[in-house]
């Protein structure tokens, strides 16, 4: 509501009388001199007039611009990026190694080398990074925490070194893809590379562990880490393939776009769990179905 005097101004008379000064503001000159308003108004055309409109910038330019971010970028990811990282992954996941959780996660890790035996090894830790450009990648299998006896874990979930023997959910995968892809025999090895470099991430949520100390390293930061991994797919490609296996996958994959990807849940393939609906699930040529749909290369899983 507006006061009583401010109503009251509204109809006081104005006085008939008026300074010179104010006489000259309202005519067009005073004195050969220039009214307020309008030096106002010439101040103001002259301001424009005197603006600086930058050209466009060249292409040439642009690409210097584009050019000197990537090596800015390139800097950044060699003083952060741990060893063994390809790429196209360190490029993408950058801003990961230097928040503070990652920072934490590096110093646990390095001081767990330090007192035990940390498997896998450093520069296999991010084996899944060196196998395939992120961009390439079609399908994702995701475990849960590496293998902890001595040559087992080497960056792939399910996969072990040669020449050890697959593992017993391993060996169920195994028996599975015999019932489900024509002319698949057991390789006689557990080393799942040849997957990982068509496009299979074989990714865990733990990447490190304690020899002979299951889960050692969770709730450390890694699952934090491999949280944004997942995330970057989802958001970043389409058409991707995501068998998640038991509830501890499917708890983590539960963010996934269901109309951009392709989800297959079962349980695990352990030897507890895969007779309660792994073996017969047939996600093996449900996957390469589903990439030759989109026009995609299906997975040669015989190729191992």
């Amino acid at each position: 509501m507006i006061g009583q005097k401010n109503i009251n101004s509204f109809f006081t008379p104005v006085s008939k009388k008026r300074s010179a000064s104010e006489a000259c503001a309202g005519a067009d000159g005073c004195n050969g001199e220039t009214t307020p308003v309008k030096r106002t108004r010439q101040s103001e055309e002259e301001d424009e007039s005197q603006k600086v409109v930058s050209p466009p910038l060249s292409p040439e330019q642009l690409d210097r611009i584009e050019r000197n971010k990537a090596a800015a970028l390139q800097k950044l990811a060699a003083r952060y990026a741990p060893e063994g990282v390809g790429e196209s992954w360190r490029q993408e996941l950058l801003a990961q190694f230097t928040k503070p959780y990652f920072v934490k996660l590096t110093s646990f890790t390095s001081e767990e080398r330090k007192r035990y035996t940390v498997y896998p090894p450093p520069h296999q830790v991010f084996t899944w990074t060196q196998m395939c450009n992120i961009r390439d990648v079609k399908v994702v299998i995701l475990g849960q925490d590496p293998y902890h006896g001595p040559n087992q874990a080497h960056g792939l979930c399910f996969s072990v070194q040669k020449p050890v023997p697959p593992p017993p959910s391993l060996k169920n995968m195994y028996k599975e893809l015999q019932t489900d892809i024509e002319g698949f025999v057991h390789p006689g090895h557990g080393d799942l590379t040849g997957w990982a470099k068509q496009g299979v991430l074989l990714l865990n949520a733990v990447l490190t562990v304690r020899a002979h100390n299951a889960n050692s390293h969770k709730d450390q930061g890694w699952e934090q880490f491999t949280d944004s991994v997942v995330f970057w797919l989802n958001k970043n490609l389409d058409g991707l393939v995501f068998m998640l296996w038991g509830a501890y996958a499917q708890k983590k994959g539960i963010g996934i776009n269901r109309k951009r990807h392709r989800v297959l849940q079962t349980v695990h393939p352990s030897p507890l769990s895969a007779h309660r609906g792994f073996f017969g699930c047939r996600h093996f040529s449900k996957t390469n179905s589903y990439l030759q749909d989109l026009g995609k290369e299906p997975i040669d899983w015989k190729a191992l």
